[in-house]
C-alpha cells in the first residue's frame, strides 16, 4: 500500500493527510505554528457552532483558514446515502471559508453519535486551529476519527471488520484495526505515541480490559489519558472509532 499524501496547507499553517472529500486523515502544525483546541461548553447546531468558531478566530486575529479540525456530535448513525448528503452540506461552510478547494479537504474531523442525551441535529462539539508559535514548539496534531472500515471504498458495509460481531473477540479485532489506523496516520504526520496526549475510543460496546491489551500494551502507554465515550460511529454498521490528539493548548468557550 502506498504512503498517504501529506501536503502542506500553507495558508492555514498546517499539513494534512489527504483523504476523502469530507475530511482529511489528520493534521499537524507546520514549523512556526502550533495547534490549539477549543471545546464548546455545550454542543451547538452546526450553523451556530461554526459562527462561534468564526468569532473565536476573529477575536484571536486568526484567519478562517487557520481552522484545521473539528469534532461533531450527531443524533444517530447515518445511512451511507445520508452520510454522503450530510457531508456535502457540511463542506459548504469550509468552501465558503476558502478551506475546501477543488475537492480537497484539509480539515481533520471526528463525528460520533452519543447514546445518551444525543443532540437534536448534527452539532459542533469542539474545533482546532493554528496560532503562531515562537521558537521550537513541541509537535501538535489532531488525528481524525477512524472506524473499523477503510475509507474511500464504494461503501462501508462490505468492508467493515467483523461486521455485526460485537463479541469480545469481534471487538478485539475492531479495536486492533482502528489502533493500526491511528498508528499509520501518526506516522504519516511524522509523530508517534510519545508525542500524543490523549486517545479517545468511541463505542457503546464493552471494551473493558481490551483497552489495556489492544491500546496501552500495543504502544499507547506514553499518552496521558485514554477516554472511552459511549457513542457510536457515524455510519450504520460501524461499532468502534478512535482518534488521537496533542494540542498545544485547550480552552472551553461559549
Amino acid at each position: 500500500m502506498s504512503a498517504p499524501e501529506v501536503p502542506a496547507f500553507r495558508d492555514g499553517g498546517y499539513r494534512f493527510i489527504k483523504g476523502v472529500f469530507q475530511y482529511s486523515g489528520g493534521v499537524a502544525a507546520e514549523p512556526g505554528f502550533r495547534i490549539e483546541r477549543a471545546r464548546l461548553r455545550r454542543p451547538l447546531p452546526l450553523a451556530q457552532g461554526f459562527a462561534v468558531a468564526e468569532a473565536h478566530l476573529k477575536a484571536l486575529g486568526r484567519p478562517l483558514l487557520a481552522f484545521c479540525a473539528c469534532e461533531l456530535r450527531s443524533p444517530k448513525p447515518f445511512t451511507e446515502e445520508g452520510f454522503v448528503a450530510f457531508n456535502r452540506h457540511y463542506t459548504e461552510t469550509l468552501a465558503r471559508w476558502g478551506i475546501y478547494r477543488d475537492g480537497v479537504n484539509p480539515v481533520g474531523r471526528t463525528n460520533v453519535c452519543p447514546d445518551f442525551a444525543p443532540p437534536a441535529e448534527p452539532s459542533l462539539y469542539a474545533f482546532s486551529y493554528t496560532v503562531p508559535a515562537a521558537g521550537t514548539a513541541a509537535p501538535s496534531f489532531i488525528v481524525s476519527g477512524g472506524g473499523e472500515a477503510p475509507e474511500g471504498k464504494p461503501n462501508y458495509r462490505d468492508h467493515i471488520v467483523r461486521r455485526g460481531d460485537t463479541s469480545r473477540e469481534g471487538m478485539r479485532d475492531k479495536l486492533r484495526y482502528v489502533f493500526d489506523v491511528m498508528v499509520g496516520r501518526m506516522a504519516a504526520l511524522g509523530v508517534g505515541w510519545t508525542d500524543a496526549l490523549d486517545v479517545q475510543v468511541y463505542t457503546v460496546h464493552d471494551i473493558g480490559a481490551l483497552a489495556m491489551e489492544e491500546i496501552v500494551r500495543r504502544g499507547a502507554a506514553p499518552v496521558s489519558a485514554i477516554t472511552w465515550h459511549l457513542t457510536r460511529p457515524p455510519v450504520v454498521g460501524l461499532d468502534c472509532e478512535m482518534d488521537v490528539r496533542a494540542p498545544a493548548a485547550e480552552h472551553v468557550i461559549g
